[in-house]
């Protein structure tokens, strides 16, 4: 059924254009004979317009050939033949010789080369000339009688009747190798159109392949500043869909480039902040360049990205640790050059305080020599926490009880006053496995700020939660929160906004965990107050089971 329809869909328009000619002919004919003027002798009334109407027969004779034969060559074969029949007894029915209608051999030629070629068109030209000379022959010795003249009045000489067949013998070839020659040239056209055209899509492929294969994120855009095509890689970075960038204004997605494009400075490389459509920030590396056509004229630009956020959090990480080792190399100088002395302050200051009414010494003064002796101490415990891990060994730690003493403990700070209340959410009681003192140290400087952010009245709420990969705990507090600007800044050592702090604490903290392999995160809100939150991993429960293993 496929083979017959596709046979269908290229013969049925030469069965259709023969019906349209033969109506052509009928009307014409039936014009003319009302008029007086008719396009055949008068004896060939009644032939002439049996011919056409048997014609319409013929095109649903030729329709059904369409399924009763199965090669399209052998059907155009059987149509031609026919057609040369049909024509050759009109042009015998029309004047023989001197009919007009002998020029529709010529189509038949002409539409056996579409469906032929060369060798069949030849194949129908020769048998266009068989018939017609046939015709002429038989006219001429008398063995057709031409329905024009009587049967012994035949006006033609031989040289005339001769000169017919010459002429349309050489006309029929000649149409036949031209007509061969221009459908030839034709095909040989469309079939190289038809490499160039696939060659340019496998061009085209081989480029949209490329282009989708790089892990840059690739954007065109228009002179307008629209987004005419992104790929694979640009939707991955920006979490965008294409239906949600295509056409869409480029500074909407990269604010800060329509600034840096139009800049008079031009920078072949640059860095650009832009939101993905999660809330998050991505730091870009990008090129700009120009989008020329052929001809050399600029048609827009070309956007060429990758996301360097965690390259740029690795450079951070690195300079962290390039700090943190540079803060070891002082905190070991600094404990041999400060320790000494201060122990030979302490010391002495032991036995002024045994001495003090005999000597006559300030108490007021005194208290401040050793407040001030405390804040260096302190100083120096916390500043050597930073470079290197608290000595004491690995056990396993209760962090309710840990919280529980720090708190009890926080209650006899100076920083504590009356308005503080602590609402403790925990659940459950986590145990792991880590260094006891430094996880006490982490909870005393997590706490400390939150009971320093709280001026008045607040309250300082701990909670705990399970996670897939280990658990974690957050410490909230309504106190006055933290400006964003400083947000970025509070894991640097020895930044701090408190007239007394040193900085350390919150960078001990970090330390702690990362070495823990866990995280610290803070979020917080001016005025609002403060969420610390510890992530511990499973790992340290893990190790907690292993330990108490090999101890049985």
């Amino acid at each position: 059924m496929k083979n017959i329809a596709l046979r269908s869909t290229k013969i049925f328009p030469l069965i259709v254009t023969r019906a349209a000619l033969v109506s052509f002919l009928l009307l014409s004919a039936i014009i003319g004979d009302l008029k007086g003027v008719p396009p055949f002798p008068p004896s060939a009334r009644f032939p002439f317009y049996l011919l056409l109407f048997s014609t319409y027969g013929l095109s649903a004779l030729y329709i059904l050939l369409l399924s009763l034969v199965k090669t399209e060559r052998i059907n155009i074969y059987l149509q031609c033949i026919i057609d040369v029949v049909v024509v050759t007894y009109l042009v015998y029915i029309t004047g023989g010789s001197t009919s007009i209608y002998s020029v529709f051999y010529t189509l038949i030629i002409i539409y056996a080369v579409l469906f032929l070629g060369k060798g069949g068109t030849f194949v129908v030209a020769s048998l266009c000339v068989i018939f017609y000379g046939l015709l002429l022959d038989m006219e001429y010795y008398g063995l057709l009688n031409p329905l024009f003249i009587a049967v012994d009045d035949y006006p033609f000489q031989t040289s005339y009747v001769l000169s017919r067949l010459a002429t349309h013998l050489l006309s029929f070839y000649l149409i036949a190798y031209l007509a061969s020659f221009v459908v030839e040239r034709e095909k040989k056209a469309q079939t190289l159109l038809a490499e160039k055209e696939d060659a340019f899509k496998q061009l085209d492929l081989l480029h949209q392949s490329i282009v989708e294969s790089v892990n840059l994120g690739i954007i065109t855009i228009n002179r307008s500043g629209r987004i005419k095509s992104i790929n694979r890689a640009a939707l991955e970075i920006t979490g965008f869909t294409f239906a949600e960038v295509i056409d869409r204004e480029i500074y909407a997605l990269f604010p800060r480039l329509e600034e840096i494009k139009h800049s008079p400075e031009k920078k072949d490389r640059f860095e650009l902040e832009i939101g993905t459509k999660e809330g998050k920030v991505l730091i870009l590396g990008c090129s700009l360049s120009p989008l020329m056509d052929s001809g050399g004229e600029q048609i827009g630009d070309i956007l060429i990205f990758q996301d360097l956020t965690m390259i740029k959090k690795m450079e951070e990480e690195y300079e962290k640790s390039r700090k943190m080792a540079l803060i070891g190399e002082m905190a070991a100088r600094l404990a041999h050059e400060i320790r000494n002395p201060l122990a030979t302050i302490s010391g002495s200051l032991q036995v002024l305080r045994k001495d003090m009414e005999s000597l006559n010494i300030d108490e007021r003064l005194f208290r401040i020599i050793m407040r001030g002796k405390e804040q260096l101490e302190n100083f120096m415990r916390d500043f050597l926490l930073l470079a290197r891990p608290m000595p004491g060994s690995f056990s396993v730690v209760s962090l309710r009880e840990l919280l529980n003493e720090v708190l009890d403990a926080l209650r006899y700070n100076e920083c504590w006053h009356e308005g503080i209340s602590v609402n403790n959410l925990m659940e459950g009681n986590f145990s792991f496995y880590a260094n006891p003192s430094e996880i006490r140290q982490v909870l005393w400087n997590i706490l400390l700020n939150a009971s320093q952010a709280i001026a008045d009245t607040g309250v300082i709420t701990v909670t705990s939660r399970h996670l897939p990969h280990g658990f974690e705990i957050a410490i909230c507090d309504d106190g006055c929160g933290i400006e964003k600007k400083d947000l970025k800044k509070v894991f640097e050592p020895f930044f701090t906004t408190k007239d007394r702090g040193t900085g350390l604490g919150l960078a001990i903290t970090r330390r702690v965990m990362e070495d823990l392999g866990g995280r610290v995160e803070i979020e917080s809100t001016p005025g609002s107050g403060t969420k610390v939150t510890l992530f511990f991993p499973a790992k340290v429960m893990e190790e907690q089971k292993d330990g108490a293993s090999s101890r049985c």
